[in-house]
């Protein structure tokens, strides 16, 4: 029996049956996957799906997220395919819906990430499994302290040129969440130069393990260009990926804030 759901771009897609050839175009949407279950439906993945480890490896790579493999997407013959707007080349997806019902994400904040995350327990008819993952990840979030006094913070998610998460991204939502004051003003991930941060004035700089993967030797760089900045590496993850990998992110602020806090 056909059934039409409607995807956060407000498109409708009609599914015949329940889908058992799923392709995930986007990591934290993947996890998500394998979380309700569905291990034995998914056939592809991309290159950067790398949740949960021992399962993902033996999927076939369908390319990265932005350079998608269009006939090898189209030789495997999904009845579904799970992509997001932002992650996801337009045309690339665009040219995909021609053949294949395909459906998107939209996410800037919890409740969006909440919302796909029962949008897809829907498509998958794995609603029960859907909803205590939401009521988990809520619950958390509700408990979730902010920071005592709020600081002022710059996010960077790439180095030359330096790339940093305004308003309007789920990492600015996630920020707000911890009681950080996002000190970039502009909108989605503008490129920012050295003076720039400087102007910023910010409390604290954090550092992302993704995209870019800064590390140790990276801290002595910002230390130099704004002395009175906390530098501090932060796992990507759990600020960027808006799927099931939410059950830890709470948790992880949680010791981030006790540690600003300090």
């Amino acid at each position: 029996m056909q059934q039409t759901f409607t995807d956060q771009l407000s498109r409708k897609i009609v599914l015949a049956d329940s889908p058992l050839r799923i392709i995930s175009l986007v990591p934290s949407q993947t996890e998500l996957l394998f979380d309700l279950g569905l291990d034995h439906c998914i056939i592809g993945v991309t290159k950067f799906c790398i949740h949960p480890a021992v399962l993902v490896k033996d999927k076939i790579k369908v390319g990265g997220t932005k350079k998608l493999r269009i006939d090898l997407i189209r030789s495997l013959k999904p009845d579904l395919i799970i992509g997001n707007k932002e992650e996801n080349e337009r045309s690339q997806i665009e040219a995909l819906m021609e053949e294949f019902p395909v459906w998107m994400s939209d996410i800037a904040n919890l409740q969006e990430a909440l919302d796909m995350i029962k949008g897809i327990g829907k498509l998958t008819k794995t609603q029960d499994r859907a909803r205590a993952i939401t009521l988990e990840i809520e619950q958390q979030f509700k408990s979730l302290l902010p920071i005592t006094k709020p600081l002022r913070v710059i996010y960077l998610i790439w180095q030359e040129p330096y790339i940093a998460a305004g308003q309007g991204t789920f990492i600015n939502d996630m920020l707000q969440w911890c009681g950080f004051i996002n000190t970039i003003e502009q909108e989605r991930y503008p490129n920012v130069s050295a003076d720039d941060l400087q102007r910023a004035n910010p409390d604290v700089i954090l550092l992302s393990s993704e995209p870019y993967p800064f590390k140790q030797k990276h801290i002595a760089e910002f230390t130099a260009m704004i002395p009175k900045a906390r530098v501090i590496l932060v796992d990507g993850e759990m600020f960027s990926w808006y799927g099931s990998r939410m059950l830890l992110a709470a948790r992880y602020f949680e010791n981030l804030i006790a540690k600003l806090n300090e």
